[in-house]
């Protein structure tokens, strides 16, 4: 397990845990987190990060950038324009490839609009950026994301900030078996548990901010999660034991009287 690598494009990741930047009491906690999360990898708003501050301090200079990997995404866009232009701002600001793609087509569900979206990451992948697309838990949808050449997919395992937990697993699994680049689930998972859920299912990474940031005590929720992503992710590798429906003895009598007769 010491060499499962998480590659992404070019990118290559000891954790498989994608950490956020909003909802945060305080840049503190939210330094702390990151840092027992164990992530390589911080997604950043750029639509959201204020260039203006009179205190000339932003979200950016809460992060240290030798230690993470910036992942800006399009966080606030709702049309395939929006996020090109905001993504070709990123990679001016933070001087990277990577984006996460992010084109919201409802306001109260924050479900992505599927058509911009495919439109967008076309246009970006086009043009040279190693695009990371939240999508639907649609196996059409990713499939025609990872034909345009996206680095992953981002299927949803709930709406965002619902903390619902992986609300279709049966989608999710079906994506991870017909993918040929890394399955990232973003949005939805609340606690350690959902993130296990997840990770047993066999994607490859998780991306999560509220579970972490609105959690009571956001740094030991981060560790916990950590520990979750681990140990899903080792159980899937392990591969689980079959499901059987009636019971089996842990100690087979034929098992007991062979070692009887073996004395």
């Amino acid at each position: 397990m010491s060499q499962d690598i998480l590659r992404i494009g070019r990118y290559e990741l000891a954790s498989r845990l994608i950490v956020g930047t909003g909802k945060y009491p305080s840049m503190e906690v939210m330094r702390a987190a990151h840092a027992a999360s164990g992530a390589d990898l911080v997604t950043v708003a750029i639509r959201r990060i204020n260039l203006d501050d009179p205190g000339g301090k932003t979200l950016l200079d809460y992060i240290d950038r030798t230690r993470y990997t910036i992942l800006p995404n399009t966080a606030g866009c709702h049309s395939a324009k929006d996020a090109v232009l905001t993504a070709q701002l990123a990679r001016e600001l933070l001087e990277t490839d990577l984006i996460k793609l992010e084109v919201i087509g409802d306001a109260q569900t924050l479900h992505p609009d599927t058509r911009e979206t495919l439109a967008a990451a076309e246009q970006l992948v086009t043009d040279g950026f190693t695009v990371l697309p939240y999508i639907g838990d649609d196996p059409i949808a990713c499939r025609q994301l990872e034909e345009l050449g996206c680095a992953a997919v981002m299927p949803l395992a709930a709406p965002i900030g619902s903390g619902l937990g992986v609300c279709n697993p049966y989608s999710i699994r079906i994506i991870k078996e017909r993918a040929g680049v890394p399955v990232i689930v973003d949005a939805g998972v609340g606690t350690a548990s959902d993130a296990t859920v997840a990770m047993e299912l066999g994607v490859d990474a998780l991306l999560m901010n509220t579970g972490i940031a609105s959690a009571r005590d956001p740094v030991l929720m981060a560790t916990a999660m950590k520990h979750a992503v681990i140990a899903g992710r080792q159980a899937f590798c392990a591969g689980r034991m079959e499901k059987r429906l009636y019971a089996q003895a842990s100690s087979p009598m034929r098992d007991l009287i062979a070692a009887q007769a073996g004395r």
